[in-house]
């Protein structure tokens, strides 16, 4: 095996299960590529030794029914494990289609999508019981769509985060937590600032997190959707990967606080879609000669912080390769040559288990891009607060050393109490009596 390829051990190497599913089976689609196949697809794919780790589900037939009972569950649990993997994030089918509702519709569709959520929980609850599933978190969206959104804006994305309220309510319960994806094509989440405007409304940032996809968020910089939050020029023709880079470190600055979930992807900065699922990020494979992402380098920015220090906000990480041609799922080399870079973003930004953090980053950060609207400074300035060095040691005397401690009063807010007063002041010591002549003197 080769010394290279097991640098480090973690995050854990997932495959994700729902390109066999999304864009496919419907009318004028291609067929959809059941479940034992794709991990029969994953288990094969070998690098020098190393192979992937585990699998991310779509709760959703023909791979899993949302309302799968027991025994299913078990025999789910078995199947994963005799391929010797684990399971990490879920998928909850929360759109109309699937069984859901629109985040910021009826009521009726607002309950529909809380209780698809209360499904997938119940689902990911179960999977951890049978020690099938060690970590991951439940994955949602708006499932509404842009136009819908826009007709009036703030009504929505307040509706969206009363839905999104609700169902982090309902995580609590299975002890779960939801990683909301950052996608063009779900209305309020269509960009990186109303993604931000939506987590922080909710406020709930240890049951709902983001979900990062590389070829998702690569979009965002480009302003698909919403042209007023761009990064990046309409005519950029990508001839400076610094400015790429700076306005990458821009919008990872602001979600990467947020994201408990992340994916590696390629993108061709292009959009795609196909059978019933929309316009969205185009996922090309690692290799692609028109990919613009520097997978590794650019994985890094979701891995690390603005320091270069890595973060460890997720025990994984997952390929997603939506909407790739079947024939090409069929390829063994696809899911090698897809393994390869994954191996390669854990050298270059995971860790070994038990290791201590970076003291240094390994590479200095690019700057980040001015935006039409200035980014808030408030964290920087709190961070940068908490980094300043503290003294050390004790103060020494001229002769090495140091001072008694003093016991001093505490400033208090009104009068204090005459008992707490008298354990913290020093009692002096007692002087010896005076002689007779002095004593009466003094009288």
């Amino acid at each position: 095996m080769s010394a290279q390829m097991t640098k480090n051990n973690f995050p854990k190497l997932h495959n994700a299960m729902w390109p066999g599913l999304v864009g496919k089976g419907s009318p004028g689609a291609e067929p959809a590529i059941d479940l034992d196949t794709m991990l029969e697809f994953t288990a094969r794919a070998e690098v020098d030794g190393t192979r992937f780790d585990g699998v991310d589900l779509f709760l959703f037939e023909p791979h899993l029914s949302i309302d799968a009972d027991e025994d299913t569950l078990k025999r789910l649990a078995d199947k994963i494990a005799a391929r010797g993997f684990v399971v990490g994030s879920v998928v909850a089918p929360v759109w109309p289609p699937t069984g859901g509702g629109s985040a910021m519709g009826s009521d009726e569709e607002r309950k529909r999508f809380v209780e698809q959520v209360r499904k997938a929980c119940r689902i990911a609850a179960r999977l951890r019981q049978l020690g099938i599933r060690p970590y991951g978190v439940v994955r949602i969206d708006s499932a509404c769509g842009v136009a819908d959104w826009l007709k009036d804006p703030e009504a929505s994305q307040a509706r969206i985060a009363e839905t999104f309220s609700q169902a982090c309510n309902v995580a609590e319960d299975f002890g779960e937590r939801l990683a909301a994806e950052g996608e063009i094509c779900w209305g309020g989440m269509h960009s990186w600032r109303k993604m931000v405007d939506l987590l922080q409304r909710v406020n709930r940032p240890r049951t709902l997190g983001f979900q990062a996809d590389m070829a998702h968020t690569l979009l965002y910089v480009l302003g698909y959707n919403a042209p007023e939050d761009g990064l990046l020029p309409p005519s950029w023709d990508w001839s400076d990967p610094a400015r790429l880079d700076a306005a990458l470190a821009t919008l990872t600055h602001e979600l990467r606080p947020w994201t408990i979930d992340f994916h590696v992807a390629q993108n061709d900065a292009t959009v795609h879609g196909s059978g019933t699922h929309d316009k969205t990020g185009h996922h090309c494979l690692p290799n692609d000669p028109q990919g613009k992402l520097d997978i590794v380098k650019h994985a890094g920015f979701w891995l690390r912080d603005d320091e270069g220090r890595l973060t460890r906000n997720f025990r994984h990480i997952c390929w997603d390769g939506c909407m790739f041609p079947n024939a090409v799922m069929h390829q063994p080399e696809t899911w090698n040559n897809i393994l390869r870079v994954m191996i390669a973003v854990r050298n270059a930004h995971g860790w070994q288990e038990g290791q201590t953090l970076e003291a240094k980053p390994a590479a200095p950060r690019p700057a980040t891009v001015s935006s039409r609207k200035p980014l808030k400074k408030a964290r920087r300035v709190k961070l940068a607060a908490r980094a300043k060095p503290k003294a050390k040691g004790k103060m020494k005397t001229r002769k090495g050393k140091a001072p008694p401690a003093r016991r001093t009063i505490p400033k208090r807010r009104g009068k204090a109490k005459a008992s707490s007063v008298r354990k913290l002041v020093r009692r002096p010591a007692r002087k010896a009596p005076l002689k007779k002549g002095r004593a009466k003197a003094r009288k």
